[in-house]
């Protein structure tokens, strides 16, 4: 419970920063299966604020929407710092939000590996105008507490651009 308190407070913090700057927030999210939309939404006022939020799990649906290349796939994974970039890049590219949250992640339980274990996480967050920030986490705990963390992470990133941290 306290956790979701959380979750909530910070999304309201960020509603708050974003919209007393007057920017609109895009969200693509692969772990989290849109986790960090889910708090922000919850956030009376997150009408003025959050524009939109892609929930691309397959590797083929981030190709699609967001025109992540086939080759960034095949020389670094989909849970990278490249693929993060392209998804926030990309999104950026296909929307008028000002700043685009995109996250990749192994929440578990499998899928880990000795290079790639489960909890590690990319955050890409790309300002308009300003450019482009890139995050490595390596989260631990069960697949839910893994997705909280990020999401935390997130509304984390969102926060500072919104100037309320």
């Amino acid at each position: 419970m306290g956790e979701q308190e959380t979750l909530e407070q910070r999304a309201a913090r960020v509603i708050a920063g974003l919209r007393a700057r007057g920017l609109r927030v895009a969200l693509v999210e692969a772990s989290t299966g849109g986790l960090t939309a889910a708090s922000l939404a919850a956030v009376p006022g997150a009408s003025a604020v959050l524009e939109r939020a892609l929930v691309p799990y397959s590797n083929a649906a981030k190709e699609e929407l967001l025109g992540v290349p086939t080759q960034l796939f095949i020389d670094h994974g989909a849970v990278s710092a490249e693929v993060a970039r392209a998804m926030a890049e990309g999104l950026l590219a296909r929307c008028p939000a000002d700043v685009v949250l995109a996250e990749t992640g192994i929440a578990g339980p499998g899928g880990g590996t000795a290079q790639k274990p489960v909890g590690l996480t990319f955050l890409a967050l790309v300002h308009r105008g300003v450019g482009t920030r890139v995050e490595r986490f390596q989260f631990e705990g069960e697949r839910r507490e893994v997705q909280r963390s990020t999401a935390l992470a997130g509304l984390g990133l969102l926060e500072a651009v919104g100037g309320a941290g």
